[in-house]
């Protein structure tokens, strides 16, 4: 059984005192976790040659509260709501209303609040329940919001994150967790390999939404699904890379697994380090985010570096980006009284535990 311990981590601008709660089992995985954003500090695996911190992240609470970029905030590690990704123009509709956004995100809305919270937290065993509030009218959102975050490390090196929230009006809801990873725990991941269990992506335009077409990969830059380097064809001058900043900013459509619940949505290995990590989800699709614009966020990373330039990949499942602007997607309407549910599970392993990608 997993087991959990708190320290203080800071303060914020406004003077609240953050907490960093540890999360660590048997097997010596180790996961560091905020009581700000729900931020997954760090992530530490055993490996052949000592243990690795896998996820990018600051050390200090003043950069957690400036790690913004020229595209926005980099949310590192950070639980990602009300609408992660984007909404385009920043406005929908919902319940024959019309809503205005905040634009944070040139004419869009990007993520929105809750990477900036301080939530509640609450500890069962090997579980770490975090709850906090969004109030009608936070970001322009219809609706009061009761948020529950539920972070799960079990002996087998799995760590799990469970989310649910409910509204007393029609809104819409679209959440994920925004962690970079790094499985060399250095460097760039160019040379670290992917695969993604996706075999159909949307195609955006030139502000990183949605057309409203999905294409198939096959044939293309886009197409993970038998696993490649990362950087292998991140430079080729295919339009969908070159407009989000060369590299990947793109929603994939996962290929769900028939009678189950989570489905494997992705595959990372490093050959340096010996580490692998399973994604599972329910959720419909993946943005794969290869930090084409972290060398811009002026908070340095862990130990005082500089972030860089595809220094860390992001796998962020969730509904579709503009999903109410294309009602042939899956649908993020939360109707007031339902309660909306998601869960994505990471499992990692060392050596050859997992097989060969």
């Amino acid at each position: 059984m997993a087991q959990i311990r708190s320290k203080p981590f800071g303060v914020t601008k406004e003077g609240a005192n953050v907490t960093e709660y540890i999360l660590s089992n048997p097997g010596g995985l180790t996961v560091h976790v905020l009581d700000y954003g729900c931020i997954i500090k760090n992530i530490i695996v055993p490996a052949k040659n000592g243990p690795v911190d896998v996820v990018l992240g600051h050390d200090t609470m003043a950069d957690y509260e400036s790690d913004f970029t020229s595209s926005g905030s980099t949310c590192c590690g950070a639980f990602v709501g009300r609408y992660a990704n984007r909404i385009e123009n920043a406005v929908f509709s919902v319940g024959g209303k019309t809503y205005q956004l905040e634009k944070n995100n040139g004419e869009n809305h990007l993520h929105g609040t809750f990477p900036r919270k301080l939530y509640r937290v609450k500890s069962f065993g090997d579980t770490l329940l975090m709850e906090a509030e969004s109030p009608d009218g936070e970001d322009g959102f219809p609706g009061n919001l009761k948020i529950a975050v539920r972070y799960t490390l079990t002996e087998d090196n799995a760590f799990r994150m469970d989310y649910r929230v409910s509204s007393d009006a029609d809104t819409i809801v679209n959440l994920t967790n925004h962690s970079y990873f790094n499985l060399d725990g250095e460097g760039d991941v160019l040379n670290q390999k992917l695969r993604l269990y996706a075999s159909n992506y949307l195609e955006g335009n030139n502000a990183t939404c949605p057309t409203g077409k999905i294409l198939p990969v096959a044939n293309s830059p886009m197409d993970f699904t038998a696993g490649k380097l990362i950087g292998r064809d991140i430079d080729t001058g295919f339009s969908q890379t070159t407009m989000v900043g060369g590299g990947y900013d793109h929603c994939f459509v996962i290929d769900r697994a028939r009678g189950s619940s989570q489905s494997i949505c992705a595959w990372a290995t490093s050959d340096k380090t010996g580490i692998s990590m399973k994604l599972y989800t329910t959720q419909p699709g993946i943005q794969l985010y290869t930090g084409n614009f972290l060398q811009d966020c002026p908070a340095p990373g862990k130990g005082g570096k500089p972030m860089q330039k595809y220094g860390g990949f992001a796998l962020e499942t969730q509904h579709y980006p503009c999903s109410p602007s294309h009602p042939e997607f899956p649908s993020t309407v939360l109707r007031a009284g339902k309660v909306f549910r998601a869960t994505t599970t990471l499992r990692f392993f060392t050596g050859k535990q997992c097989g060969k990608l």
